[in-house]
């Protein structure tokens, strides 16, 4: 063997033993098979439809998102009007993105002006219709768009914190929908979906606001009644229990006049734990921190309200109405009739991350490990049929040159599952499909190539010379095949999601490596087999 062609098996032996550590480890005799087949079930992860779990569609509401922005440039924009003693109404909400101030007075029209042109770059300034001075601000187009844009990314990025904090082993959390806000969430392998799905749904927005009237109303009207029918400027009505101001656990629903604009939401917090409730036992409740700057604001405002109430809403329902009896800088707790488990929960939800939005169950599909293990079955024996069927034909058509196909066939697999072990990446239904066309698109190179090399030996070519010239022949088109193909499927794999995303994952990995195989193994194969039998030999093809 020339230097050449034994540097190029020394290169192939390589990529085999590297794929083979992969895919098995290390040998451990005399327990290296069960230890083999236990590495490799373990490094080959298995996607939702093979080994089951869950599947959910989540959508952001994001409008509560614009509806919060909306709400603090109200408070801020009258904190600014107060400090230049420009008098007027109460900012009014007129929608998610639209602020209407009212009744300014018109020596101060210019004042106005100018302290809202502190917001130019997100705001529009315009006369509000029919008031003399009176004027809206609504949220511009590109701003809604960062906002969407920002609250979708946080909600992305906070459910999947809550996943790994689950501990659960290639989830997949991802944008789903064109425009629709919607989130896409499976769940491989998950023994409890139902606990998996009340933490990741659960909205986990934390709000703390200043409560005016601690007082739980019955109902809705019951509050506005007691306010002679008109609740007090900036507050709104959120549902509780009375057991949130100091009721029975037990007791019913109940309403809760509260401000507009939180003190602190859940961006601010820091961290979350369970603790048990001493003044109710056995319930638990849920100690927080906040962030320094969360509580330079939180300090002067507890401060200036010693004696008066806050709330701590959760969800958009009140759990918490308590009384300030000091200065508070950075810590609160969350209570409520929680069981241990609940409180863990909650606790889990609150640090992980404060979603911006609450989100809305769309969808769910759960798939049982018996019908992943039926999928397993049939794939398997799919592609194993398939596999068979091709080697049969390479062998019986191509003579020896059909063994050649067999060898390449055979790495191109194990350098495929090789791949998506070292990649940790999870081989789904699709998945499989994608192995299948692969097994095709690599018998379709070989067919290729050993097509030329006989039309050279038709031609009077000798063995060595036809090889030389099959493989440089179809070189470009086996390249153009496979870069059309690998563009495709690299399409699928960034706009798709989920099983699409697996098929072309799957067959990317497998055209890479079938052009390894296909080209270079194969031909040294041929130069190997040629280099050994006679000058006058006759290639078996």
């Amino acid at each position: 063997m020339n230097s050449t062609l034994k540097w190029k098996a020394i290169s192939v032996a390589t990529v085999v033993l590297i794929c083979l550590y992969g895919l098995i480890g290390l040998p451990d005799f005399p327990k290296s098979l069960s230890m083999l087949k236990q590495n490799f079930t373990q490094r080959i992860k298995l996607g939702l439809d093979l080994q089951g779990g869950t599947h959910m569609i989540l959508q952001v509401q994001v409008n509560e998102a614009l509806r919060q922005d909306t709400a603090v440039l109200a408070d801020d924009i009258m904190k600014k009007l107060a400090a230049k003693n420009i008098s007027s109404d109460q900012p009014i909400l007129v929608s998610d993105t639209q602020l209407k101030i009212s009744n300014v007075p018109p020596d101060r029209i210019a004042d106005f002006r100018a302290t809202a042109g502190d917001y130019a770059q997100t705001w529009d300034l315009s006369p509000a219709p029919g008031e003399l001075n009176g004027y809206l601000l609504t949220m511009r187009q590109s701003q809604i768009v960062a906002v969407q844009d920002r609250t979708m990314t946080q909600s992305v990025e906070t459910i999947r914190r809550r996943v790994d904090e689950l501990g659960l082993t290639e989830p997949v959390v991802t944008p789903y929908g064109q425009g629709d806000n919607e989130i896409i969430v499976e769940l491989p392998g998950e023994s409890d979906p139902i606990r998996a799905r009340e933490v990741i749904q659960a909205g986990g927005q934390l709000e703390i606001r200043y409560v005016p009237d601690p007082t739980p109303y019955p109902s809705q009207a019951a509050a506005i009644s007691a306010k002679n029918g008109i609740l007090p400027a900036g507050t709104e009505l959120l549902p509780g229990t009375a057991a949130a101001s100091g009721g029975q656990p037990e007791a019913g629903e109940s309403w809760y006049i509260v401000d507009r604009v939180p003190i602190v939401t859940g961006r601010d917090l820091r961290d979350a734990e369970p603790a048990r409730n001493t003044q109710r036992p056995p319930y638990f409740m849920v100690n927080f921190r906040l962030t320094v700057e969360a509580g330079r604001r939180f300090g002067p405002f507890t401060e200036s309200h010693i004696n008066q109430y806050m709330g701590i809403i959760l969800d958009h329902r009140v759990q918490t109405v308590a009384v300030i009896k000091g200065r508070i800088e950075d810590s609160g707790e969350l209570e409520g009739s929680y069981t241990e488990e609940q409180a863990n929960d909650q606790a889990l939800i609150l640090r992980a991350g404060a979603l911006p939005a609450s989100i809305k169950y769309l969808a769910e599909r759960t798939v049982g490990p018996s019908l992943g293990a039926d999928s397993i079955r049939h794939g398997f024996q799919a592609s194993i049929t398939s596999l068979l069927v091709v080697l049969i034909f390479m062998v019986v058509y191509y003579r020896s040159a059909g063994v050649n196909a067999v060898i390449a066939l055979l790495l191109n697999l194990v350098i495929l599952l090789a791949a998506l072990a070292y990649f940790e990446a999870a081989l789904s239904l699709p998945g499989i499909a994608g192995v299948i066309l692969t097994i095709g698109m690599g018998v379709d190179s070989n067919v290729l190539i050993f097509e030329r090399i006989r039309e050279e030996l038709r031609g009077g070519k000798a063995p060595a010379s036809a090889v030389d010239l099959g493989f440089k022949r179809a070189f470009l088109t086996i390249i153009d095949t496979h870069v059309t193909t690998v563009v495709s499927a690299a399409f699928l794999g960034l706009m798709g999601t989920g099983p699409v995303r697996g098929f072309a994952i799957t067959l990317v990995i497998g055209l890479v490596a079938n052009l390894f195989t296909s080209v270079y193994v194969s031909r040294l194969i041929f130069d190997w087999h040629l280099a050994k039998a006679p000058r006058q030999a006759e290639l078996s093809i």
